[in-house]
C-alpha cells in the first residue's frame, strides 16, 4: 500500500513540475520569447494549466499527507535503535592505568573537609 502511494506521489510531483514549467511566467523567465499560437489561446491556456497546478498540488499534499499517517503507524512503538538490531553496549571498562577515573575529575564537593583554597592566616 505505501509502495503504491509512493509511487502516484512520484508521478504528481513529476507532473506537477511539468505543468508549472509549461505555464508562462509573469516575469520573463522560461516563458519568455515563447509567441503565441496552437490550439489555445494565451489566456485560455493559462487558466487551464492553472486548473491542472492546482489539482496537481492538491493532490500532491493529499499523497505527503497520507505517506506521513502510513508511516506513522507502521513506527509507532519502536525507536530506530530497536528497529537496527544492535545489540546493547557492554558494561564500560575500567579506566586505563595512570588515567584519572570520572570520580576524581569533579570538583570536591562541600561534606569534603579540605578546603578548595589554603588560608593565607
Amino acid at each position: 500500500m505505501e509502495n503504491v502511494v509512493l509511487i502516484v506521489h512520484l508521478l504528481l510531483a513529476l507532473g506537477l513540475i511539468a505543468v508549472v514549467l509549461l505555464q508562462r511566467s509573469e516575469g520573463g523567465g522560461l516563458g519568455m520569447g515563447g509567441g503565441g499560437g496552437g490550439a489555445m489561446s494565451g489566456r485560455a491556456a493559462a487558466t487551464a494549466l492553472s486548473k491542472v497546478t492546482w489539482v496537481l498540488a492538491v493532490a500532491f499534499i493529499c499523497t505527503s499527507i497520507l505517506l506521513t499517517v502510513l508511516a506513522a503507524q507502521r513506527a509507532s512503538g519502536t525507536s530506530v535503535i530497536d528497529r537496527l538490531g544492535v545489540p546493547a553496549p557492554a558494561p564500560s571498562q575500567p579506566a586505563a592505568p595512570g588515567l584519572p577515573t570520572g570520580d576524581s575529575l569533579l570538583p570536591p564537593s562541600a561534606d569534603d573537609n579540605a578546603p578548595l583554597v589554603p588560608r593565607a592566616d
